[in-house]
């Protein structure tokens, strides 16, 4: 019974941690070096992550700047950043890329925290889900008499206490974020 509950917290830790990436990536404003985590180059034919290929800072609150180790690499970097839709404009100054971000309009503010509720949900959802299959596994159990009627019970209870706690975090997570996008 306890590997369905270490399993099971496994399996709701990997939910929230594909919500804190999911959340690295909305743009609150902010420059976040995180925005170009899923942006790729052509490097001599392989897709390179530009963190691999460039010094990536944050010299200004709302500026990223980009300075690739190989200078030939400049117009690459600025055409993958340009495909890759993350809604910012590139400057080129021939030795660096900027990424200037642009204040947050209220109405944009407004569609980033009903993104970030989504995405909390659909969070809270997969959490329930690895509960749900928790609980047949502790029925099996019980079905091939396993364990009695009271172990399951219990193990039912302790699920749930999971399940509630890292919901929980979930939450907590999603109000962080919203925060942090209403307070620019």
């Amino acid at each position: 019974m306890e590997a369905i509950f270490s399993k099971t917290k496994e399996k709701m830790e990997k939910c929230l941690n594909s919500l804190e990436r999911d959340y690295k990536a909305v743009r609150a404003g902010r420059a976040n070096p995180a925005i170009l985590d899923r942006v790729t180059v052509d490097y001599y034919g392989t897709p390179t992550p530009i963190n691999q290929m460039a010094a990536i800072s944050v010299p200004e609150p709302r500026m990223l700047m980009i300075q690739p180790w190989d200078a030939s690499t400049l117009k690459e970097i600025e055409k993958a950043i340009n495909t890759a839709e993350i809604g910012i404009n590139p400057s080129n100054d021939g030795k660096a890329i900027r990424l200037v971000f642009p204040p947050l309009t209220e109405e944009r503010r407004k569609e980033l925290v009903k993104d970030i509720a989504k995405r909390a949900e659909e969070a809270k959802v997969a959490i329930r889900n690895v509960r749900r299959d928790a609980m047949d596994d502790l029925k099996k159990l019980k079905k091939n008499n396993e364990i009695t009627e009271d172990d399951q019970k219990t193990g039912e209870k302790k699920l749930q206490d999971i399940t509630d706690s890292y919901v929980k975090e979930a939450e907590e997570m999603e109000k962080k974020k919203e925060q942090e996008i209403l307070s620019i």
